[in-house]
């Protein structure tokens, strides 16, 4: 895993079109027989099915799922595997998280004769670039193993957020959705000696900023939080010259699928109806969107369980509230029940740089936690099994 994880942080890839992050999985489960592999078209996707030793339709299909894409990000961080690639890096552990599921593949494989459910081993690129899970689902991956899936499982490891080696998750919600829209508001250019004369795209611009606020303030209630960010303002070349265009982006995120659905028809009747109040036209592009990230009650309860049994009692916390950060594994746990898990990491640089930061840093136990996770999710270790006998828990999900 190691080895595996040191060579896809050197070559970060980016999106959807992961070819040597695609070819390196495949090469570390080459060795192991009996599989079920499909390689995906319209990205660089992989999906591994392992079945139990007897299987059949009513055999349980679950789903673990590890993101394989890096961020165009120039990485500085002094370690001997960093990034030869400029501009490019692992700066959100997913190098972890395919390595990770290797792992999990190779310990259950290992000990497939103990298997009571047959496993979908998802491999997923462009979780930063919207598309990846809602493509691989649009592509068949719900329908991949014959039968419904039952339960889906997820992590995601985190520097400098929380303590090296602690699962942290809560039942309901957990990430927030997000949408982004691409605002273009169309004026008329013009000399700006003489503005009357044009129709200025700019101060619209600025005032649909402006107006974003006061929506968040006047159209949600205190205990409806929301985040609305315009994040990017583009237009003009000159200071004298009044541009025909005004190009905006907005981050949006929300807290429940009702919430969502009408802020972002709030956003789209703001932007329209400033930029009609001056005479303007406002064109709305809506981009692939997360859905909230959503734990299923009885699967994060079973998730606990396995963490305290693995790792120790008490290695996971209840997150108090959810993270304002959006995560595209909710297009799968909008669809099945499931579970998805932060892992606090060791760093091997300053405990301080989080996520996305170009000295993010992701020790290598973290491979280990994110392996054994998966595979104790799916044949827990006698501890476990004892625990769940005497309290008449289900071992298997």
């Amino acid at each position: 895993m190691r080895e595996l994880r040191h060579d896809l942080h050197e070559h970060p890839e980016l999106g959807y079109e992961l070819p040597r992050t695609q070819a390196k999985g495949l090469d570390a489960i080459a060795d192991l027989d009996g599989l079920e592999v499909t390689k995906g078209t319209r990205q660089s996707s992989i999906i591994v099915i392992l079945r139990a030793p007897i299987s059949s339709q009513e055999t349980p299909l679950v789903l673990l799922r590890g993101d394989m894409d890096g961020l165009p990000v120039q990485e500085n961080v002094d370690i001997e595997w960093s990034s030869k690639i400029p501009g490019r890096m692992h700066p959100c552990g997913h190098d972890i998280h395919t390595a990770g599921l290797v792992g999990a593949l190779h310990m259950l494989h290992a000990r497939r004769d103990e298997l009571t459910c047959d496993v979908l081993f998802m491999f997923q690129p462009a979780e930063e670039a919207y598309v990846g899970a809602k493509w691989m689902i649009e592509d068949g991956l719900l329908k991949a193993g014959g039968k419904p899936i039952e339960a889906a499982f997820g992590a995601h490891v985190y520097s400098g957020m929380f303590a090296p080696r602690t699962w942290h998750l809560r039942p309901g919600t957990l990430m927030a959705g997000r949408d982004e829209l691409r605002i273009v508001i169309r004026g008329r250019g013009g000399h700006g000696s003489v503005p009357h004369r044009a129709l200025d795209p700019v101060p619209v611009a600025c005032e649909i900023g402006i107006g974003l606020n006061t929506l968040v303030a006047r159209r949600f209630g205190p205990f409806e939080p929301v985040v609305a960010t315009l994040g990017s303002l583009q237009a003009g070349t000159d200071s004298v010259v009044i541009p025909e265009t005004a190009e905006t982006k907005i981050s949006l995120r929300s807290f429940t699928p009702e919430t969502k659905k009408r802020l972002l028809a709030d956003v789209r009747q703001l932007a329209t109806s400033i930029a009609e109040a001056h005479q303007m036209t406002a064109e709305i592009e809506v981009m692939p969107d997360y859905p909230v990230t959503v734990n299923d009650e009885t699967e994060t309860a079973y998730a606990c369980r396995v963490i305290d049994a693995t790792f120790g009692e008490g290695a996971w916390t209840e997150l108090p509230e959810p993270l304002t950060g959006s995560e595209d594994f909710s297009h799968v746990l909008a669809e099945v029940p499931g579970a998805y898990a932060l892992v606090g990491t060791e760093p091997y640089g300053d405990a301080n740089e989080t996520n996305h930061s170009p000295r993010a840093s992701f020790g290598d136990s973290a491979l280990d936690d994110v392996a054994e996770s998966g595979a104790f999710f799916l044949i827990p270790d006698c501890c476990l099994a004892q625990i769940c006998e005497g309290s008449g828990m289900f071992a298997q999900p």
